[in-house]
């Protein structure tokens, strides 16, 4: 498992996260094999947002389940989400840091490693947030800070007030979902469906300001319409492509999706939502291999992606 110190952190963290969205109906004990597995895959960081389960029932189910020591909690790398309310996102003082408050109570924790913004707020105030994150960073709460699903204006609408680097933003990235990487490839193609810029340029902007992207929802077809591993009907040649790299690399199609992902020099995280330890174990395994550029492309291309 590769892991580094992320930029603008001092966090030292795998290049795969266990996201835990889905663990409510799991028992006690599923969850602590599942969160033991990854461990021992070499996964140490955890991502959650208060709205799992709704009203943070994803955060109360692990922290019952795992109960951490201080020696094991520090050996961890916690993550949520605040800002998604019933019907409406919410960035105000107010919310931010309740819900803050709220998530360290249901993860049986003092701080979390990482607080991100889950979707944007329109209705945002720049010096709000500041607020938050100065009483967070202040008490000892939060270490890290981030957003989900922003754009680099958001970002930098965020940063005139907010004095802490926004070290991450989380998006939807797979080979077949790959809009932030594809615009770029088929830049000045202007009757190219492709060329559309729908991210303004948000993973130069990543790379140069030292945010690091992690990939949510990596082996999904698009947003949430299933998994393009094994589904031939739809995705029949990058199957093709998946099976022979993982024959290649003695890895399943898991682990080639998951390093056509880490491959790219932006040095991406990959968000799993899994609860299958097997998949943990198959996505790791591919978490730091050495894809050509020959075969990242040939995957790029059997995913239907323009390489003019």
């Amino acid at each position: 498992m590769k892991t580094s110190t992320l930029p603008n952190t001092d966090l030292t963290v795998s290049n795969i996260v266990l996201g835990l969205m889905r663990i409510p109906e799991m028992s006690d004990e599923e969850i602590r094999t599942l969160v033991r597995s990854s461990l021992d895959a070499g996964v140490t960081m955890f991502d959650h947002a208060d709205v799992y389960g709704g009203d943070h029932l994803c955060e109360r189910r692990f922290g019952d389940a795992m109960r951490f020591t201080p020696q094991e909690r520090e050996g961890v790398v916690l993550q949520s989400k605040v800002g998604i309310r019933d019907g409406y996102f919410d960035f105000s003082t107010e919310h931010i840091l309740a819900s803050v408050d709220e998530s360290l109570a249901a993860l049986r924790t003092d701080h979390l490693d990482v607080l991100l913004l889950h979707r944007p707020d329109a209705l945002v105030e720049p010096e709000e947030v500041a607020a938050a994150f100065d009483a967070l960073e202040q008490s000892g709460k939060v270490r890290a800070f981030g957003v989900s699903n922003h754009t680099p204006g958001q970002i930098r609408l965020l940063r005139s007030a907010v004095s802490q680097p926004l070290a991450f933003d989380q998006m939807q990235l797979s080979i077949t979902h790959a809009d932030l990487v594809a615009q770029g490839v088929s830049m000045n193609m202007g009757a190219e469906d492709q060329s559309i810029d729908r991210n303004l340029g948000l993973l130069d902007f990543a790379r140069l300001e030292g945010i690091t992207i992690q990939a949510w929802s990596p082996f999904q077809g698009g947003f949430f319409t299933g998994v393009f591993i094994g589904d031939r009907e739809r995705y029949a040649d990058l199957n093709d492509v998946l099976d022979e790299l993982a024959a290649k690399y003695g890895v399943t199609p898991t682990g080639i999706a998951t390093a056509w992902i880490t491959r790219h020099p932006a040095h991406m995280q990959v968000v799993l939502g899994t609860t299958k330890p097997e998949r943990v174990r198959e996505a790791a395994a591919g978490s730091d291999l050495p894809l050509t550029r020959q075969e990242w492309y040939r995957l790029f291309t059997a995913a239907g992606h323009l390489v003019p």
